[in-house]
């Protein structure tokens, strides 16, 4: 099948400050605050929403085209993808900008000072959405850039392509219409607790509204796993899904992204959804266990053994 994924291709830049951040902030000169913090080390990662789905979609054997934007510095990530066999022609090189990145100081409180740079995310991504519709296709409409995703959702019900809605991050610049206009015709609407919450105050509907608006309704939970909450027939049925266990957490940023890779393999296998969302599951425990979003690795032997100790069963 034909997996389309939107949304960021980013570099996380993480750095390591020794001290805490309270020491050095005067509380009584934070009108006028100029402090410099020295730092340990920096790490860069790859990120982005869509860069992280597609790595993790690549990891449960699947070739994914990434529709997204990046900026002159992309190629030592663009290296990266096609390394691990992910086609990179559909990402749009805007020359002017440098692509999207996160700059993260981590204190030893682990309190953290994040700047954020759009760059490229800035700018329009671009697809022949003609070609895609005339295969067996199933997108996924993740956080970038924001007139894509109103467009996108728009296109994919337009041209007949499934698509599952992923607001995240990006739900505090949604309006209430155009919030409810890309929920309506998605084939999933999915969302953490918190992100779920927002939703709900922002369009003032329900979960039980929700799902008249959308086929299945997805809310994750981190370590409380995941609720499923599907319409049938005039009624709603509600399933929950365990989080896979974990040797260590270390670092829960990009376990969503993963989750969602794993649910696309199993709606690409043609899996029911709580199959596809366990399958979620186990792809997001991976991705815990270590720092950065894409450093993460297993084979399909090495998942399947995984799989069957947590859910008793094979996953493909």
């Amino acid at each position: 099948m034909n997996i389309l994924v939107s949304g960021s291709v980013a570099y996380d830049r993480i750095m390591d400050f020794p001290g805490k951040f309270s020491d050095h902030i005067l509380p009584e000169k934070i009108h006028m605050l100029n402090v410099c913090f020295m730092i340990n080390e920096l790490k860069e990662n790859f990120g982005g929403t869509a860069g992280n789905i597609a790595y993790a979609l690549s990891l449960l054997g699947e070739t994914p085209k990434i529709i997204a934007t990046s900026g002159r510095d992309f190629e030592p990530y663009k290296k990266w993808l096609e390394d691990n066999k992910i086609p990179t022609r559909h990402i749009k090189m805007i020359e002017e900008e440098l692509t999207a990145g996160a700059y993260i100081t981590t204190d030893q409180s682990d309190n953290q000072i994040t700047a954020f740079n759009p760059g490229a995310m800035k700018y329009s991504a671009w697809f022949d959405f003609d070609a895609a519709a005339k295969e067996a296709s199933l997108a996924i409409v993740s956080p970038g850039n924001l007139n894509d995703m109103m467009q996108f959702s728009k296109i994919y019900k337009q041209k007949g392509i499934e698509y599952i809605f992923d607001p995240g991050q990006s739900l505090p610049a949604w309006s209430k219409e155009h919030l409810m206009e890309a929920i309506d015709g998605a084939k999933i609407f999915i969302c953490n607790d918190y992100e779920f919450q927002l939703t709900q105050d922002k369009i003032s509907m329900t979960s039980e509204d929700i799902i008249r608006e959308t086929d299945i309704l997805i809310i994750t939970k981190g370590e409380y796993g995941s609720t499923i909450i599907c319409g049938e027939n005039g009624t709603t049925k509600t399933y929950d899904v365990p989080a896979a266990k974990v040797s260590v957490v270390k670092d829960p940023t990009g376990a969503g992204d993963a989750y969602r890779a794993g649910l696309i393999k199993g709606l690409v296998l043609g899996k029911g959804i709580v199959h596809a969302a366990k399958i979620g599951a186990v792809c997001a425990a991976y991705a815990v266990e270590v720092y950065g979003t894409q450093n993460f690795h297993f084979t399909a032997d090495e998942f399947k053994v995984r799989f069957k100790e947590v859910f008793k069963e094979s996953p493909f």
